[in-house]
């Protein structure tokens, strides 16, 4: 089984990041294994984003192929 076979469909993420949009937090979880939590901004037209947690002060740059799971 390949990695590509774990991971959800590019449009399923896709998907889940739209509706995350107007969400005050989610979690995403990376392919790398890590996970963060904050605010998004997401480009629907790139396929980009950038995640923004001000408490803890992080801003992650983030494409839809990184994403492995969005939590609301």
């Amino acid at each position: 089984m390949t990695e590509d076979t774990l991971k959800p469909p590019r449009e399923k993420i896709y998907d889940l990041l739209m509706n995350a949009r107007q969400a005050k937090s989610v979690e995403l979880d990376l392919e790398d294994g890590s996970s963060l939590s904050g605010a998004i901004i997401f480009n629907e037209f790139k396929g980009t984003g950038r995640l923004i947690n001000v408490a803890e002060e992080v801003s992650l740059d983030f494409t839809v192929d990184q994403i492995v799971d969005v939590r609301l």
